[in-house]
């Protein structure tokens, strides 16, 4: 078995009535025109010139020709000429010429004859070359107007396979691209099989190369016979394997610029479910997400106020006096903790459902880096009270613009997250230097890491490194973080360290800064940062 990429082929037009060898009984009925043509003539011969009789066998062509075609129209060119020196040039009923002069009529006559026959044959043959053409393309508009109604990939095979059989009886299927590298059919017939065999190899060479390709075998008939591909002016979007019901290989070779132009319709039908699809899935996505914003916004505002007021009143009770008795002061501590931390909680629903509503202004201005480290670190004393924290700014950094406020939830959410999954006693690190045009800062810890395949998904809402842990959180802090950092127009990523742990980092942009004294680099652990 091979195939052969063959070039499209512009096929001769199919030649109408003249199509092959005129069937014998045309001739017979020319032969009996001239004959009726002849008959007609003898009565008017004592009345008319002999010029005059010509015209009665030239009309007796030009009606063969239009209506026989063009060989029957070339025989009674020559029948006629006999006819009429047989019976109408002197001697009569004879076929010997006495006068030469009748002899350049003889020729002009035949010359004639084939001509007029030759032109009215021809002017027959496009007239019907028009109508096909015209049937066909009306074959196609109404073929475009069905599938343009299709609604799923099934009703497009369907509406090919019912045009392609009742038309041309050719059996097709289309073929389009799974997540394998095969291309499946996207209908079976009744019992889940093929009416014929698809050569896989054969359609991923027509996808790749997108041209047709015919299979050499024609006399199987078990096996799809050419394949053409679905091209759009995007890409290619399918296969259509054809399987004629013969092996006779003139009947697609005859009808390939057909069976392009259906390939196209059937391909801009496959494009437009597609991008159909693509639509709705875009739309349920909005559709979703601004019902997700909607209670995000409306749960962080409902739950704030009764949050503040229950962390108000663990404070009112853990300063009473007199002091509570120890075994209620420690419930009072822990409400109070608890309070605190559903309070950061509904604060990250609140920050994530106004960055998602763009309702967000970026308090720009040119600051240290290390300001913000150090409020940050602050703020999570308790948090890291386990964790000695390292901090290395690189002295050639300069002042960055950046909203202090937003960053510095970035630097808690990322050093938070870093304490909750790193055993106790590790150290948490903070780096931060130039690389390029930009400020690459990084929040690293000695814990587990990360699963790399599902990294990427980190950085989505309610999203977390670990399903059902029981680490608190509900994975809201890394997608605020990616949030506020591509809204500087940074990125964020995260990657496993060689000796373990995670890394998280994230890049800001230089920008055109104004010039500061040069500092030198800062190191520190945690006892030391956490005074500052």
């Amino acid at each position: 078995m091979e195939a052969n990429q063959r070039p499209v082929e512009t096929p001769s037009e199919p030649s109408g009535r003249d199509s092959g060898s005129a069937s014998p009984s045309r001739y017979l009925v020319a032969a009996l025109v001239c004959s009726l043509a002849t008959m007609v003539a003898l009565p008017l011969v004592v009345y008319f010139d002999l010029a005059n009789i010509v015209m009665i066998f030239l009309l007796a062509v030009v009606l063969i020709a239009l209506r026989l075609g063009r060989g029957p129209a070339v025989m009674a060119a020559f029948m006629s000429v006999a006819l009429f020196d047989f019976f109408f040039v002197p001697p009569r009923f004879s076929l010997t010429v006495n006068d030469g002069q009748y002899l350049l009529t003889f020729a002009v006559m035949l010359a004639v004859a084939l001509i007029i026959g030759h032109l009215v044959a021809g002017l027959q043959q496009q007239a019907s070359h028009a109508r096909s053409s015209e049937e066909r393309t009306q074959q196609l508009y109404q073929l475009a107007r069905e599938l343009g109604g299709a609604l799923t990939l099934i009703q497009v095979d369907e509406i090919a396979r019912n045009y392609l059989w009742k038309e041309m009886r050719v059996r097709s299927v289309i073929l389009v691209p799974a997540e394998t590298e095969n291309l499946l059919p996207v209908a079976h017939d009744g019992d889940g099989t093929l009416a014929f065999k698809i050569e896989q190899r054969l359609a991923r060479m027509t996808f790749a190369t997108a041209e047709p390709v015919e299979f050499n075998a024609l006399s199987e008939a078990s096996y799809a016979a050419y394949y053409f591909p679905l091209k759009t002016p995007t890409r290619v979007r399918g296969v259509i394997a054809l399987a004629p019901e013969s092996s006779d290989a003139a009947l697609i070779k005859e009808n390939h610029p057909r069976l392009e132009a259906l390939s196209s319709l059937i391909a801009i039908a496959v494009e437009r479910l597609h991008y159909v699809d693509v639509a709705h899935a875009a739309q349920s996505d909005m559709a979703s997400e601004r019902l997700r914003n909607s209670v995000l916004s409306a749960l962080s505002h409902d739950l704030r106020t009764p949050l503040t007021a229950l962390v108000g009143l663990a404070d009112s009770l853990a300063l009473a006096r007199p002091e509570l008795p120890p075994q209620q002061k420690e419930t009072a501590e822990a409400l109070r903790e608890q309070a605190l931390r559903i309070n950061g909680l509904v604060e990250n629903l609140l920050d994530m459902a106004r960055l998602q509503a763009g309702t967000v202004k970026l308090k720009m201005e040119w600051q240290p880096l290390e300001e913000v480290v150090g409020a940050s670190i602050k703020l999570l004393e308790r948090s890291l009270l386990d964790h000695p924290v390292k901090v290395t700014i690189a002295g050639d950094l300069p002042l960055l613009a950046f909203d202090a406020v937003l960053i510095e939830r970035v630097f808690c959410n990322l050093i938070e997250n870093a304490a909750k999954y790193a055993p106790p006693g590790t150290v948490v690190e903070i780096d931060a230097r130039r690389s390029g045009d930009v400020a690459e800062i990084s929040v690293c810890d000695h814990g587990p890491g990360v699963n790399e395949k599902s990294a990427p998904g980190l950085f989505e809402m309610f999203v977390r490194g670990e399903q059902e842990s029981v680490t608190p959180g509900i994975g809201l802090g890394l997608a605020i973080c990616r949030a506020i950092v591509e809204a500087h127009g940074g990125a964020i990523g995260v990657t496993n360290r060689p000796e373990g742990g995670a890394c998280f980092r994230f890049s800001l942009p230089l920008g055109d800064p104004p010039s500061i004294e040069a500092e030198s680099p800062v190191a520190a652990d945690a006892g030391n940062i956490h005074g500052r």
